[in-house]
């Protein structure tokens, strides 16, 4: 996963922002260890050197980012050595640098010397507690006992929540382009394909269009196994994708149906029950309507549908990361507090809706789609091929 651009950064840091954030949470410094929040504190950078993992020697790659409220100037951001290169290449808006980790503990030291320099001592530090090994953690409470170290996750998805029009832009095309990848899967795959040939061939289609292939959900026929495997996708036999894939480091992650062969009168209903629910979650969707409001009304026309008990509805935010704030419902598969139920939405907030049927008789039928937040309304992203898509047929090479 490379830069969001090669040359040039984006630049998404509201430091006014931040510095009303910090403030509300009496954090008088914010300490930044997660990849994804690198990359956004950093206007798009990941280190490609340790894009794949992150174990090197005896320890990990762990960069951090130290940002001190209302100082900016003395933002200091730790890397591995060989992230010189790319200070070179003018990736970088800080003016402070510490090129020397080649491990947890190593970064963990650079923080709490950076705190003490500039008087960090007796107060609250923001850390991001899911995303610091235990050596680091220890190093810190260590090396900076009088500090109180809290979670950072609230302060920093507040942060990310709303999107730039740059950041837009990247989710759009992310969206997307999953989609044309799916709808080209689909087209050149006859019956008697693999749900494992299926799954690469999309890999490949993603990869081909700039993206970085993270997953596909997949099921085929009348099972409701969503795992890669040897199974085929025989004539007659419905298939559904769920992928996510990474554009700029950004994710598009929408779920596509296809069938060999013409859907019958009872695919068609299935379908156009599961998208009457998608289109209720979006008619009121817009800046000020909260979470609750999106749930009210998918789940009024939900449940008098005459396939509702095999039918449920989520919805949630999407970003950097998948189901990132806002957090719409506690119902979710993804467990968490629901902080945008009751709070109005705003304009570039980026939701995933999506409507999901296991049926014992007809299989797995499923529509998710990106929706924006906009101040009049919504904008989707990828609203392509949400219909019955048709697989190759038989003999057609």
């Amino acid at each position: 996963m490379g830069n969001l651009d090669f040359c040039t950064p984006m630049k998404l840091l509201n430091k006014s922002y931040l510095n009303q954030l910090m403030e509300k949470a009496e954090i008088d410094a914010l300490i930044v260890t997660s990849k994804h929040n690198i990359q956004y504190f950093l206007g798009g950078y990941r280190f490609f050197f340790f894009g794949y993992q992150d174990a090197i020697g005896t320890s990990r790659y762990l960069p951090a980012l130290v940002y001190i409220r209302h100082s900016p100037e003395n933002t200091l951001y730790i890397g591995n050595p060989l992230e010189k290169d790319e200070q070179e290449l003018e990736k970088f808006w800080v003016n402070n640098f510490d090129f020397s980790s080649w491990g947890s503990e190593q970064t963990a030291r650079s923080i709490a010397d950076h705190l003490s320099k500039h008087g960090i001592t007796n107060t609250r530090v923001g850390l991001e507690k899911s995303f610091v090994p235990i050596d680091s953690a220890e190093i810190l409470q260590k090396c900076c006992p009088n500090n109180l170290f809290v979670d950072a996750l609230p302060l920093l998805e507040e942060l990310r929540a709303v999107k730039s029009s740059q950041e837009l832009a990247i989710l759009r095309s992310a969206s997307d382009l999953v989609v044309q990848s799916m709808l080209a899967v689909f087209e050149k795959h006859g019956p008697g394909s693999t749900k494992a040939q299926l799954t690469e061939s999309l890999r490949q289609e993603e990869v081909k269009r700039g993206m970085t292939f993270e997953y596909c959900l997949i099921t085929a026929g009348k099972s409701h196994n969503r795992s890669p495997s040897n199974q085929k996708w025989e004539d007659g036999q419905i298939l559904s994708l769920d992928s996510g894939g990474n554009y700029k480091g950004y994710i598009g992650d929408l779920c596509r149906m296809a069938v060999h062969g013409r859907p019958s009168q009872e695919l068609e209903s299935a379908l156009d029950q599961i998208d009457s629910v998608q289109k209720a979650a979006r008619k009121p969707i817009k800046s000020g309507i909260t979470g609750a409001d999106i749930y009210e009304s998918a789940m009024s026309e939900l449940q008098i549908l005459p396939l509702a008990p095999h039918m449920s509805f989520v919805a949630h935010g999407m970003g950097i990361i998948p189901h990132e704030a806002p957090r719409l419902s506690p119902i979710a598969p993804v467990p968490y507090s629901a902080n945008y139920a009751q709070r109005p939405l705003r304009a570039g907030m980026v939701l995933s809706i999506e409507t999901t049927m296991p049926h014992p008789k007809l299989g797995f039928i499923k529509l998710e789609d990106t929706i924006a937040v906009t101040k009049d309304g919504h904008e989707a992203f990828g609203d392509i091929g949400r219909g019955w898509n048709l697989g190759r047929a038989k003999n057609s090479d």
